[in-house]
């Protein structure tokens, strides 16, 4: 049996990339037998509408395949989720996967980062630069539907950048000002590496072509859907995407004076 891993690349004339490695809900037919939790346990712990939100004017990855099926913001060895401590206390698979399945789950994982590096080294041969939002969304109400929101522990928004080059302080600082204030002049609370420092996805494009662009890990609060029920609140998810939209013109003017 072959394992399909759904992804995209969609290239656009820019520098910047938007990514939503946390998007997708497809697990292959062939590892739903294994499965252990439900649609509804899974897709609380994914990050739907991230593809959404990364329909900017820039180059976007997108992955269509559950982070259930594979992580690709974890090292290799912990992108299968084979234990519950990898997975929120959550037992995955109803038994061990089978060798052959798992050396295609790893097999995948290598391809597509390779793939990324490839994409990136490219921006980079043709721009000089880069820059990627790698975005997401977490859980407030973990614990319940009925659970209180803590603002002081969970932004609106939280900027991961634990792995970035210190040479990108200057334009981090003004991307978390272009996103506290809209263009309507809402404020939202934004906060750095609160909630979430950044992934794994960001430690490996840092430590290979960090002093070349870094890494904005940008994590919504999950506002703009009820997470237990899975609906969406479309003038909140259009909210959010406007104010990405507009933080893209910070990092255009950056680069206009600075490199």
């Amino acid at each position: 049996m072959s394992l399909t891993y759904r992804y995209q690349f969609e290239n656009y004339d820019s520098p910047f990339w938007a990514f939503a490695i946390h998007d997708g809900h497809q697990v292959d037919a062939h590892l739903m037998p294994y499965i252990n939790i439900s649609d509804e346990e899974r897709l609380r712990e994914e990050d739907p509408y991230t593809a959404i939100l990364a329909e900017l004017p820039c180059s976007r990855f997108v992955s269509g395949t559950s982070r259930f099926q594979l992580d690709l913001n974890r090292k290799r060895e912990d992108a299968i989720y084979l234990t519950p401590e990898q997975s929120w206390g959550m037992r995955v698979w109803r038994t061990d996967l089978p060798n052959e399945l798992k050396d295609q789950l790893y097999a995948a994982y290598d391809s597509i980062y390779e793939e990324i590096s490839q994409a990136i080294q490219h921006t980079i041969d043709h721009y000089g630069y880069f820059i990627v939002y790698d975005i997401h969304s977490y859980n407030m109400r973990r614990g319940g539907a009925e659970t209180s929101l803590n603002n002081a522990a969970d932004p609106q928004i939280n900027i991961g950048t634990q792995h970035n080059h210190k040479k990108w302080r200057t334009l981090t600082d003004q991307v978390l000002e272009a996103l506290q204030t809209g263009k309507d002049g809402q404020v939202y609370n934004v906060r750095e590496n609160v909630k979430f420092k950044g992934g794994f996805l960001s430690a490996y494009l840092n430590d290979k072509f960090g002093d070349k662009g870094c890494i904005f890990s940008i994590e919504f609060r999950k506002d703009f859907m009820d997470e237990w029920t899975g609906e969406v609140y479309p003038q909140k998810l259009q909210e959010y995407k406007q104010l990405l939209l507009h933080s893209i013109g910070t990092l255009e003017n950056y680069f206009a004076y600075e490199r």
